[in-house]
């Protein structure tokens, strides 16, 4: 049985920008911005797979060359055996994608959305699908409305459907949560989920780390167009052990540079909230008795596992240990 995605050798470059008269002229400059860079991947039927990265590292154009919509500039890719480029017709039918952008027709109700996406696979007599699909995203009351008048997380729900009309067995679903509600995220991943044990593939992109640690159960990481971490969600986890200390700091913040030891436990701050990596519990006096020193008030604390953010930002700022990055 092939795999419901296979990517070998994949890299994608994207030419400098030319001047009217070079591209009259034929002349193209030398280089360009290498946004893949021999990226190899499997990913098997049945799984619910996630795809991390930080903006830029290269998972939307992945997604362009899996779609069709860009071609790669070396490599191959397949879905469910067929090849995008050579049998596209075939590759295309086999997946839904549910782009990022709100992209939508705001001449025709939702219903006619849906059914002239069915008709671009070529079905017919598709409602009986299309009321299941609105029933379970919570359109069916909108479905005689025109595109327009619905609201952006509305709109969202119907890029979702129809990915979802003509029943690919992959769906790819591109930062599907982005700028939604929490009914909209609670809704979309029941409906999702019940898809992947009736035996579709899924393909997760998101920027929401709790979701991908909940819902995948394997993990690829992308940084600077290359894979830099593939695991399961599990042996991510397991990998990365000990703790993480939340610091809640006081007006003055965390007092960085005055103890560079400390800023290397750093792992991330927002506002006046810090986290570090902690080891084990028996550092937890020696770590805050530092922060004193260093100048730091601090007004909280909380002592969290490991979880898939930690895995992250290890691995992307570097501080991973060379077993967790396991690339293809």
């Amino acid at each position: 049985m092939s795999p419901a995605v296979r990517i070998e050798h994949v890299s994608k470059v994207y030419p400098k920008p030319t001047s009217l008269w070079r591209r009259m002229a034929g002349s193209q400059p030398a280089g360009g911005f290498q946004a893949l860079n021999d990226v190899s991947l499997e990913i098997e039927q049945g799984e619910f797979f996630g795809l991390l990265g930080p903006n830029g590292a290269g998972k939307t154009s992945l997604i362009a060359i899996l779609a069709g919509l860009s071609k790669a500039t070396a490599g191959r890719v397949s879905i469910c055996g067929y090849d995008v480029v050579t049998e596209f017709r075939a590759a295309r039918r086999a997946l839904g994608v549910v782009p990022q952008e709100l992209v939508f027709d705001p001449f025709f109700t939702v219903r006619e959305t849906l059914r002239i996406q069915s008709g671009y696979f070529g079905l017919r007599n598709n409602d009986d699908w299309i009321d299941e699909i609105l029933e379970n995203l919570g359109l069916s009351s909108k479905a005689d409305e025109n595109m327009r008048a619905l609201s952006g997380g509305m709109k969202r729900r119907v890029l979702v459907a129809q990915a979802l009309v003509h029943r690919p067995p992959v769906i790819v679903l591109d930062e599907p949560t982005a700028g939604v509600d929490v009914d909209l995220r609670r809704t979309l991943w029941q409906f999702i989920s019940r898809l992947n044990r009736m035996g579709h593939t899924i393909l997760l992109t998101t920027h929401y780390l709790e979701e991908a640690e909940e819902l995948c159960g394997r993990i690829a990481m992308l940084k600077s167009g290359r894979i830099v971490a593939l695991d399961t969600t599990r042996a991510l986890l397991a990998k990365v052990g000990g703790s993480r200390l939340v610091l809640h700091m006081g007006p003055s913040g965390w007092p960085e540079g005055r103890n560079p030891a400390l800023d290397e436990r750093l792992v991330q701050r927002q506002g006046r909230r810090a986290t570090l990596r902690l080891e084990n519990s028996t550092e937890l006096e020696a770590l805050l008795a530092q922060v004193r020193a260093a100048g730091g008030v601090i007004e909280g604390i909380e002592v969290l596992p490991a979880d898939l953010e930690d895995a992250f930002l290890n691995i992307m700022h570097g501080t991973a240990a060379p077993a967790l990055e396991r690339a293809a």
